[in-house]
């Protein structure tokens, strides 16, 4: 059967602004529901500081009617290059995260611009796509397959979004 930790998916994409320009997008997690296809939007739990140790709850969309509430905490901020967190599951332990998510922001060739490289892996606690898989261990590779397609694409559109804005 295939396994879900350390599942990983990773988007490289070069933007027509500059580091900072997309540090302050990439952080206004409140802004977040304005270019995902998934997340519906964000707010932060503890004054809005993109600081490591500071917690924000996302509200997410999957089709269907199914929506999940979960609570991030930053794990990684040095501005503007990295932001990095991770989504906690019901065992509310940062050290065994449902998923880690993390921005990476590097200069362009060109003045303006930015590599963002947005890289998803899925961590050793539990989800939804965890206990889908292993309710259903015959289609656990395909199912597995299918989200990080859908979640390639979301980011993808995610980051599009954020450097039309």
């Amino acid at each position: 059967m295939a396994q879900a930790t350390g599942a990983q998916v990773e988007v490289e994409i070069v933007v027509g602004k500059d580091q900072a320009q997309m540090w302050d997008l990439i952080t206004d997690v409140a802004r977040i529901g304005e270019w995902s296809p998934e997340c519906a939007g964000a707010a932060w739990l503890d004054g809005g500081t993109p600081l490591p140790g500071a917690a924000f709850q996302g509200r997410n969309e999957f089709g269907g009617g199914f929506t999940s509430t979960v609570t991030c905490v930053v794990t990684e901020a040095e501005h503007p290059a990295v932001f990095e967190w991770v989504v906690l599951d019901d065992s509310k332990d940062p050290a065994n995260p449902g998923s880690i998510w993390r921005y990476e922001l590097l200069p362009g060739d060109v003045p303006g611009q930015t590599r963002v490289r947005h890289r998803f892996t899925h961590g050793t606690g539990a989800t939804g796509l965890s206990e889908g898989m292993k309710e259903n261990p015959d289609q656990a590779g395909a199912i597995l397959a299918e989200r990080l397609d859908k979640l390639r694409k979301h980011m993808t559109v995610t980051i599009e979004g954020m450097a039309a804005a």
